[in-house]
């Protein structure tokens, strides 16, 4: 099936940087575009349905003509492009896009302004992680250049790492010169032998397609030693797996994915 990055568009200063990041990640592999824009629909409480409908019809086209206009601008004419504007919720508009013919990445920005949205990674991106079966792609909004050399993927051991979609992922990134850390983020005096077997397992198993490596950081404050360790930056990805510690516990969540995506400017890849 033909490669194609869902990509959703809410008009914000974030949206220019996103298209560009999968643009440019589009043409290493030739994956098809897709905008998708979720309307919001102002009007009275008291309007009939038949009004109503006519008010969503002129907003729906009103967006999709700023979907094409930005898609003029920022994507080359190589690039095949198509467009999606719906009043309905992402949660259903997204369900029946990845249902056709197509193997999908999902794109979205990361809003890093605000200290909620920091913490949340933005209430669309969350509703999208937690509802959507699928791989996503959270971006920070300073990113506009696609680069894979340095792969992060957290290991947990109560959310085991899904392999089926980390290989699915994978297949969206040419391999050569791109090395894949496999790494366990341990409490102070954790037991830590059979995840070093497991993290082991990983690494061998992705060894004969790319650089592989895996690494256990632990210490009396684990959060900064991942920090100094693995210095994450623009150029890099961080792969977690949805429902594990890392996106659910809060105190994680607030420091370790707020440093090293907001401030390390890493886009962060959701496994479903």
């Amino acid at each position: 099936m033909k490669n194609r990055f869902i990509i959703l568009i809410d008009f914000s200063e974030y949206s220019s940087n996103l298209i560009k990041y999968a643009c440019s990640w589009s043409e290493q592999i030739n994956a098809e575009l897709l905008l998708v824009h979720q309307s919001i629909v102002l009007a009275p409480a008291l309007t009939d349905n038949k009004s109503r409908q006519q008010i969503a019809e002129y907003t729906n086209d009103q967006a999709l003509q700023k979907l094409k206009a930005l898609a003029k601008e920022l994507i080359p004419p190589i690039i095949k492009v198509s467009f999606k504007v719906s009043d309905s919720n992402l949660e259903f508009i997204l369900p029946k896009l990845l249902k056709e013919p197509y193997e999908n990445l999902i794109f979205t920005g990361i809003k890093g302004t605000g200290f909620l949205k920091k913490i949340f990674l933005g209430s669309v991106a969350l509703q999208v992680i937690d509802k959507i079966k699928n791989c996503i792609v959270a971006v920070p909004k300073e990113i506009d250049s696609f680069s894979h050399e340095k792969i992060y993927v957290a290991v947990t051991e109560k959310h085991p790492l899904n392999v089926s979609e980390l290989n699915k992922f994978l297949s969206f990134i040419d391999n050569k010169d791109t090395t894949i850390t496999f790494f366990y983020l341990a409490k102070p005096n954790e037991k830590t032998i059979g995840i070093e077997k497991h993290l082991k397992e990983l690494k061998e198993m992705f060894s004969n397609r790319y650089n592989t490596s895996f690494a256990i950081y632990e210490g009396s404050n684990p959060l900064d030693d991942i920090k100094k360790i693995l210095n994450i930056k623009f150029d890099d990805m961080l792969v977690v797996q949805k429902g594990s510690r890392l996106l659910t516990d809060q105190l994680f969540r607030r420091f370790l994915i707020n440093e090293l995506v907001y401030e390390g400017q890493t886009p962060l890849i959701v496994l479903p």
